[in-house]
């Protein structure tokens, strides 16, 4: 039996069609409790999106992270309608990328110049071309998630299956050519150390050093400005993934509140509120050479992201959505803390206030089965999500009241269920499986 059937249907349809059943992994079922928690969405709205099955939900995904101001936002789309009114794609330019350009180098402190892309991993590949452009230098180091492109999985063309800790195990870099093996190279996040030799094993060959500059946890002081001083010392160029991270941040982004410019930043999730849309933004002197570089495509102009984009930056200053976040996020935090105290459970909301997670404090072995159950008993009563949080600007009291309400039987049963030493047997799904691996967290 599932609580979710033609979500259930459907993905099986799915499976036939299209090959792994969905075309983002963190959309796979899998991902959270297979068979109870939603498959297939037929609208949204704000804070909310209700299923095929007639269930509706809070999302604490956020759209994978893509919604800033909340689904279907009015503001965001009666712009769109009004664009798509005057066309959305013409044989020649149109004003809004200016427009756009300089309202990305009035927010992001390393913007001097942009280009734009659609989607996060197409846009770090650009970046990437660019600094190997840039540089006249070939070799990658990075830390952290970057997307699905050759240059990014040649990392796991080695023995040692190097993304393993960066993104989930057993990634098979099928399709890659042989030939890019020792081009990109990972590197330990928060381990300045480590970073430096691997600058000094291959001297004057690294073309860029690419990471998340942050996620859930402020790095160690200073750690992120090491970074920069050794980018600097070996010619590479220093980019920041600001994909996840966005103006959830600040207008600023990442790098505006860590008070660390890098040389390039890529932008995608949270510039446009679910319209694809990204950019790759940095200093003149960098972006100025691709100009000559083969970098071309025809949608990456069309006037929905860039409209969306537009107006998403410019809602998100005027709502100063960021601090917003920040204090719904402390709240959430506070509330679901107290909700594990008083239910005698040994669990805590951690990190920081704009993506906080929720950590068990069980061993080990027991980690997957908790937190399965955690995702589980929060879908049954209207919480999608992973043991973490992505805001956005439309949740608020409600949400938090549902959520708070749903955390305190959801963890009375988890704390039962550990006392009784039977976890596994409250399951009604497979376990979930681990999302992305990130050495930033």
């Amino acid at each position: 039996m599932t609580r979710v059937p033609k979500s259930m249907a459907l993905y099986e349809r799915a499976l036939q069609l299209i090959p792994g059943g969905t075309q983002l992994i963190s959309r796979r079922p899998n991902r959270v409790a297979y068979g109870v928690s939603p498959i297939y969405a037929v609208e949204a709205k704000g804070a909310r999106f209700r299923d095929v099955d007639g269930n509706e939900y809070i999302d604490w995904i956020s759209g994978i992270g893509a919604i800033l101001l909340g689904y279907a936002d009015p503001v965001v789309d009666d712009a769109v309608k009004e664009q798509i009114s005057k066309g959305t794609m013409y044989s020649v330019n149109h004003e809004l990328e200016i427009e756009l350009a300089e309202e990305l180098c009035d927010c992001i402190p390393c913007a001097e110049m942009v280009r734009y892309a659609k989607s996060g991993g197409e846009a770090c590949a650009m970046a990437v071309r660019i600094a190997r452009g840039a540089t006249g230098k070939d070799l990658i180091l990075f830390c952290g998630y970057h997307g699905w492109h050759d240059w990014y999985l040649a990392a796991n063309l080695a023995e040692e299956a190097s993304l393993n800790s960066h993104l989930f195990p057993g990634i098979e870099p099928i399709g890659v050519p042989k030939a890019l093996a020792g081009t990109a190279l990972p590197f330990p996040g928060g381990d300045l150390m480590a970073l430096a030799e691997m600058l000094e094993q291959h001297k004057g060959r690294v073309a860029a050093i690419m990471m998340e500059p942050l996620r859930s946890e402020v790095p160690a002081p200073d750690y992120l400005s090491g970074v920069q001083q050794l980018a600097k010392e070996h010619g590479a160029v220093l980019i920041f993934d600001e994909v996840s991270a966005g103006l959830r941040f600040g207008m600023g982004g990442a790098q505006g509140f860590l008070g660390v410019t890098p040389d390039l930043a890529v932008f995608a999730k949270s510039i446009s509120n679910g319209y694809p849309m990204a950019a790759v933004v940095g200093r003149r002197d960098v972006m100025e050479p691709a100009a000559r570089m083969f970098i071309s495509s025809t949608y990456w102009s069309d006037t929905i992201g860039l409209r969306a984009a537009l107006t998403t930056l410019k809602e998100a200053r005027r709502r100063n959505v960021s601090s917003q976040l920040w204090k719904f996020g402390a709240e959430l935090k506070s509330s679901l803390n107290a909700a594990a105290a008083a239910c005698g459970l040994s669990a805590e909301c951690i990190g920081i206030d704009v993506h906080p997670a929720m950590h068990f404090k069980v061993p080990g072995e027991m980690r997957s089965e908790v937190t399965t159950l955690y995702i589980q008993e929060m879908a049954k009563r209207g919480c999608h999500g992973y043991a973490s949080f992505y805001l956005n600007a439309a949740q608020g009291s409600s949400e938090l009241e549902q959520t708070t309400q749903a955390a305190k039987e959801t963890f009375t049963i988890i704390a039962e269920s550990i006392a009784a030493n039977n976890v596994a047997s409250k399951l009604e799904c497979s376990l979930q499986k681990d999302a992305f691996r990130r050495l930033v967290r």
